[in-house]
């Protein structure tokens, strides 16, 4: 697009220019503390003329779940904002890459303790422009961070608190003044967790190995896709247990996945080499068969694609 920014965004039920979606300045830092969001992908396919939304009503249904455990109430259902997705993306003629963020935060707190029972929540949802990295050949070298998790008794790292992504974006932080691309969490019980906004997965001895949602980490949707794949299409053994640190530097293949990492491949952790250093074969295996579920030219897991109808959006008035 033309624009450094979409025409439109949605906001508490209504399609809103950009210029004209404001808020008051002293609305903005307590607004968000227990604001919780989704991040959601669709892919352009330029041969349909189409653009395809991954697992759109699974990302609504964690929305809904993340506002019930922070207790934001809302009068809006998953379906509401699922049709009014579509329309936004369709009148902001998307036909690239695009990223979708659902927001949902306590609107007007200026003034107000933390502690007063929020009113209905205030709910945003914008897009922007987000190439897929999956063919790039991209790979990361990570560090294991001095930062621990957050716990279950912490902050609920199941869900997409805005405030749980400070103790990810510290080790992140970390690990780049160290050197690194990344990190790695370890949990408080010293397991490994998860990389700050991205599931981790190894290759060892044939199986695919992750971490349980128990040990710290976001009920990823993107991480139940990869194990889906990886046992119907490519007859892995997969295993979700407690991984020991050492586990990632013996490990065959080792990878982050995630809505915005979506696979990326891990070649070195704590200047361990992972297998030959380069991306490994399963890994390249399920880049590639990802890709091609996310724009539509594989038949299987179809349902898992929502098409936007680009080519029949019509502009907002």
């Amino acid at each position: 697009m033309a624009d450094t920014h979409p025409t439109y965004l949605w906001w508490n039920g209504e399609q809103v220019r950009w210029e004209d979606a404001t808020v008051h300045v002293t609305d903005l830092a307590w607004s968000t503390v227990g604001a919780v969001f989704e991040g959601i992908r669709g892919y352009w396919n330029e041969e349909q003329q189409e653009l395809y939304v991954f697992r759109l009503q699974d990302h609504l249904d964690r929305l809904m779940d993340s506002m019930r455990l922070v207790r934001l109430p809302t009068t809006y259902s998953a379906e509401d904002l699922l049709a009014a997705t579509l329309t936004l993306i369709r009148d902001n003629e998307s036909r690239e890459d695009t990223y979708i963020r659902p927001l949902a935060y306590s609107a007007g707190t200026s003034g107000k303790r933390l502690s007063d029972a929020p009113a209905d929540a205030a709910l945003l949802i914008n897009t922007n422009p987000m190439p897929s990295k999956l063919s790039s050949g991209e790979t990361m070298k990570v560090k294991v961070s001095s930062w621990t998790r957050i716990s279950d008794n912490v902050m609920p790292p199941r869900i997409k608190n805005i405030s749980n992504y400070r103790n990810g974006q510290l080790a992140s932080m970390e690990a780049k003044a160290d050197g690194y691309d990344g990190a790695i969490l370890l949990s408080p019980q010293g397991k490994v967790s998860e990389a700050p906004g991205a599931c981790v997965m190894i290759v060892r001895h044939g199986k695919l190995l992750t971490p349980p949602v128990t040990d710290g980490i976001l009920e990823s949707i993107t991480r139940d896709a990869v194990m889906t794949m990886a046992r119907e299409s490519l007859g892995l053994d997969v295993v979700e247990r407690s991984l020991d640190r050492t586990e990632l530097y013996l490990a065959d293949e080792v990878f982050l996945c995630g809505t915005a990492f979506e696979i990326s491949p891990i070649v070195e952790v704590d200047r361990y080499q992972i297998g030959d250093g380069a991306i490994g074969d399963v890994t390249g295996r399920l880049q590639t068969l990802f890709e091609s579920v996310l724009r539509g030219t594989e038949d299987r897991y179809a349902s898992w694609r929502t098409p936007v109808g680009v080519a029949a959006g019509v502009t907002a008035d």
